[in-house]
């Protein structure tokens, strides 16, 4: 989609920044609002950018900020273009608008795979130079030279000739009235030029502030009057319906106004979140499990066993895999299983919603705009126009957002929004509250996945490759079952279809088992399995043919120059000399490319008291193309192998007869603060395009672990996820 597509269309929306509200038409080439505060004027260049008579540049970001920073990026790329200084600019959420606000790489309005600066690179930097060109024109007018003689920095205007300067909003009115260009006439800054994007300038993320100050807004902190708080019991076990309910004991609970059965459970309402909870604790309900998930974790892994015994449907295939294990001198064998993972960000699901019965309002930190608000459409029979969602901070997701509205996998927050409103009835503001325990025991999980992987050595060489995986789906049957082709689900095999290592015979095959636990994706996707399975079994097949991790992985990357430009450069910075231990510690290491990135960490570990593993530093280099704000992107990849590390040694979601057994922080436990290991980011300088990071963290740092503690003596075949189980 061009520039001009989105940049001038003509629409009516409402955004909010710090200092006004602004109604604003974009009317085809020109661009006029008036502000519904003081009539003051504001400059309204496009759907991205907006200037008031103060200054104040505000951005509306069509990415949703969950903690990833990519608010600051926004801002960056238009603040480069415009020449604005730092103070000026605001960033708050496009509204809901997929025509105008789509994810250029996923065509849907919405947030996630590392995209956000990806995509939003050339469009939020074309949106900051037409705004300078539109401020630009109007001072050459209103001074009467020529726009060549005008300079910008640091958000004033100037005309050095005459002496004179202006800041933005001494001309945000003339601006307003002028045509915009049409971008093609835009000329962007060379990256030579640049004084924002790549530097290391010591800028305030822009959201820093409000979180700090406690005027960012998220979920719970919704207050509206006369609103109602809502829990929702669910069934313990995942298909189960409810039979019947006794409420006598929940209405009894002070502030509980009513309980109803509604589409997605029984909900209970109330004035306040306490006693919504109280009132849920005291329901009496019977469940219905006969269409339920009854199984046990072993169970589902035994059926995956027994499938991963038979090639399933080809992803990939080189030469002749089954041949070359017939000649082969030796043939290795490994199994990873994977179980259920439980996103767990810090702030549980929640929203706020409000029908009158003929229009829908919501306000929660969505992530994919576009599907919510259909699916909001589609439960209240209601036409686009009639619902909104305000869209506003989240506090984290790593995937437990995305809320695809599969039917067959049961509900998640905008059923539980739609089901709580129509329950009450129309005229009454319901905010949806999940619990940590809802969240845990009745949510929506990493896949559970088996990796069945071969190699074979000829020669001291290794020649095949096969990797059969079995698993469930989340993307078949759902919004984006577009990423099921030919009976291979994408993102179940991404990352262990296309490695970065060259075999002369290769196979990669998967099986979707269907199951009835309700999956999503999990920060890093595929990655966060094929990750760990590939850089664990080529470790092995290297330790196997005597060659060392380091430089065996480079004389099988010819075909993979980025990957092995961040295994050399992780390899300098970390002085690899070796996996040999020393004073007992051991290095291992991992590689991987996932959304367009490379990345490839050193993991130094030991084992501490009873065996436990104590992973004492890591070594992360990264190659995202061009960098837009280098400390965000250092804090996401520490961020991300913080998450990842947690997921290695702790990560497991486990069914006992169909129910989850975790509840909480103490028996599903993240990282702590004690176990975060020293950690040093090498962001490879590159000219190419930019590419995510936010996930990038995740992927190698569990194989990177795992390959140390094969070098401490603990036995591959139990290297599985979690590396440690839980103390429970």
């Amino acid at each position: 989609m061009s520039t001009s597509e989105v940049s001038l269309s003509r629409r009516q929306f409402i955004v909010g920044s710090s200092v006004l509200v602004i109604g604003a038409y974009l009317p085809g080439k020109g661009a006029q609002a008036k502000s519904g505060v003081n009539n003051e004027a504001a400059f309204v260049p496009n759907a991205f950018v907006q200037i008031g008579e103060d200054g104040i540049v505000t951005v509306l970001s069509k990415h949703s900020e969950i903690g990833q920073g990519v608010y600051t990026g926004m801002a960056t790329l238009v603040a480069e273009e415009l020449d604005a200084d730092w103070s000026q600019m605001r960033v708050v959420a496009a509204p809901v608008d997929t025509a105008v606000y789509k994810n250029l790489a996923f065509g849907f309005q919405g947030t996630g795979g590392s995209s956000s600066v990806a995509n939003a690179y050339q469009q939020m930097r074309s949106m900051g130079a037409m705004a300078r060109a539109m401020l630009v024109q109007a001072a050459a007018k209103e001074w009467q030279v020529p726009a060549q003689q005008i300079s910008v920095k640091q958000g004033r205007i100037s005309h050095a000739a005459s002496g004179r300067e202006a800041g933005f909003g001494e001309f945000a009115a003339q601006a307003a009235r002028l045509s915009a260009p049409d971008p093609a006439t835009l000329t962007l800054k060379d990256p030579a030029n640049f004084t924002l994007i790549g530097k290391q300038t010591g800028m305030h993320r822009v959201d820093s502030l409000g979180k700090t100050n406690g005027t960012a807004q998220f979920s719970e902190d919704i207050h509206e009057p006369d609103m109602l708080t809502v829990t929702l019991a669910k069934s313990p076990r995942f298909g189960g319906k409810v039979r019947s309910f006794d409420a006598t004991q929940a209405l009894a609970v002070p502030g509980v106004v009513a309980v109803k059965q509604v589409d997605t459970g029984v909900a209970v309402y109330a004035k306040g979140t306490w006693a919504a909870i109280q009132g849920r604790n005291k329901l009496k309900v019977e469940w219905d499990d006969s269409q339920a998930e009854m199984r046990s974790t072993e169970q589902i892994f035994t059926e995956f066993r027994e499938v991963a015994q038979k090639t399933g449907v080809t992803a990939k295939t080189v030469g002749t895999p089954d041949d070359a294990f017939k000649n082969a001198d030796k043939v290795i064998e490994a199994e990873y299983s994977f179980p259920y993972v439980a996103h767990a960000p810090m702030e549980p699901l929640g929203g706020y919603l409000f029908w009158d019965g003929n229009t829908v309002k919501a306000r929660y930190g969505c992530q994919i705009q576009t599907l919510d608000h259909k699916q909001l459409c589609d439960l209240f029979q209601l036409p686009p126009e009639k619902v909104e969602i305000e869209t506003i901070m989240a506090g984290g997701s790593f995937g437990r957002r995305i809320d695809l509205g599969n039917p067959a996998l049961g509900p998640d927050l905008a059923a539980d929004m739609a089901a709580a409103a129509k329950g009450i009835g129309p005229g009454h503001g319901i905010k949806v509250v999940w619990t940590r325990e809802d969240d845990l025991r009745n949510g929506w999980y990493r896949p559970m996945i088996l990796h069945r992987l071969r190699g074979a050595i000829r020669g001291g060489k290794v020649v095949a490759w096969t990797d059969t995986i079995v698993g469930h789906s989340w993307t078949r049957n759902s919004a984006m079952d577009a990423l099921v082709v030919n009976g291979v689900d994408l993102m179940m095999v991404e990352g262990a279809s296309e490695i970065p290592y060259t075999f002369e015979h290769f196979r990669c095959d998967a099986h979707i088992v269907p199951g009835k636990v309700p999956t999503t994706s999990l920060r890093s996707v595929a990655s966060t399995h094929t990750g760990h399975a590939v850089e664990s079994f080529i470790d092995q097949l290297l330790h196997e043919s005597g060659q060392d991790p380091v430089e065996g992985r480079l004389a099988l990357m010819g075909n993979a120059p980025r990957e092995a430009g961040v295994l050399r450069a992780v390899a300098k910075a970390a002085n690899w000399q070796g996996p040999g231990v020393i004073e007992g510690r051991a290095r291992g290491v991992g590689v991987a490319k996932a959304f367009g990135t490379y990345v490839a960490q050193i993991a130094e570990v030991s084992l501490g008291e009873g065996g436990v593993p104590r992973v004492h530093k890591v070594w992360c280099a990264v190659d995202c193309g061009i960098v837009v704000n280098p400390d965000v992107v250092r804090a996401q990849i520490e961020g991300g192998i913080g998450y990842g590390l947690g997921i290695a040694l702790h990560g497991n979601i486990s069914l006992k007869d169909g129910i989850v057994e975790q509840s909480n922080f103490h028996n599903y436990r993240p990282l702590r603060i004690d176990e975060m290991p020293q950690i040093e980011v090498i962001i490879v300088a590159s000219g190419e395009v930019p590419t995510g990071v936010g996930e990038l963290g995740v992927p190698v740092i569990a194989p990177a672990v795992g390959n140390a503690l094969a070098q401490l003596g603990l036995p591959r075949s139990s290297l599985s996820l979690p590396l440690q189980r839980p103390s429970v």
